[in-house]
């Protein structure tokens, strides 16, 4: 009987900490279908009395917030495939390849993670004024086209793959570029899969770097755009809510389609070769 009682609490525990975690999320949603006003009342509504798209259409048709959008899709999409090509491509050199210097290379390439990126924001801001990159698409993207936590992240992963299996398709006359994309690449579907929903997710959520690199209004991302929406409608909450439902979903979406390779790519990652 204490064995059912337990297991009850507990999962009434679950349940209360899941009905807190997504109470949030499901009013931004329902506000977002508010006519303005409504979801200042008091006391508050739970659901909108009669729901309407006008902050929505507010949004695309007169705020031109879908620039903003493709902004956000472009540059995080970009991002996403380059930091995975590039992250596979060097994770598998420094687990795989014998070179000189190669665990030397690494550990001082590691010391990266440990730096707070607000660090380097100045020097790579300047950077990016050398090259011209200022106010552009690349000033945004070429930063992140490879990370030390991905390339960190793959070669974990890639130290668990066995040597003979890479050694049976050498005999086989394969070349290392043929062995990377044909053997070793479909192996690593899964830790390749959680690169790519860690960087869409965290470049689409991305506030510090655009607001920084881009001053342009035509090349804001959704976040920055959604700050300064904020500030011209600070007392519009129905449309800020509609603003963040806009933000939230792609990303959400994302994450739930490969939740399954996330979550098998982060327990294969655990492996210490």
């Amino acid at each position: 009987m204490s064995r059912r009682l337990e297991s009850a609490v507990l999962h009434g525990v679950l349940i209360a900490g899941g009905v807190v975690t997504l109470f949030p999320l499901f009013w931004m949603l329902s506000a977002s279908f508010m006519s303005t006003g409504e979801a200042a009342t008091f006391p508050p509504h739970l659901v909108p009395h009669a729901a309407t798209l006008d902050q929505y259409r507010q949004l695309f048709l007169r705020l031109n917030l879908g620039r903003a959008f493709f902004s956000s899709a472009f540059i995080a999409t970009i991002v996403t495939i380059s930091s995975v090509l590039f992250g596979s491509m060097a994770g598998y050199a420094f687990a795989k390849l014998r070179f000189g210097g190669r665990d030397r290379l690494f550990g001082l390439l590691l010391t990266a993670v440990v730096i707070p990126p607000q660090v380097a924001m100045l020097p790579l801001f300047l950077l990016m004024k050398k090259l011209h990159l200022v106010n552009s698409y690349w000033g945004a993207i070429v930063p992140s086209m490879a990370t030390m936590f991905g390339i960190f992240l793959i070669r974990q992963f890639m130290l668990s793959v066995p040597q003979d299996l890479l050694e049976a398709a050498r005999l086989d006359g394969a070349g290392e570029l043929r062995i990377y994309w044909s053997v070793v690449m479909p192996l690593a579907r899964p830790i390749l899969a959680t690169l790519a929903t860690f960087m869409f997710m965290s470049t689409w959520n991305d506030f510090m770097w655009p607001l920084i690199i881009l001053s342009d209004q035509a090349h804001y991302t959704l976040p920055v755009a959604l700050a300064n929406l904020s500030g011209e409608h600070v007392q519009d909450t129905e449309l800020m809510m509609a603003g963040a439902v806009v933000t939230v979903l792609p990303v959400l979406a994302v994450f739930i389609a490969l939740q399954r390779y996330y979550i098998a790519g982060l327990m294969a990652g655990s492996v210490k070769g």
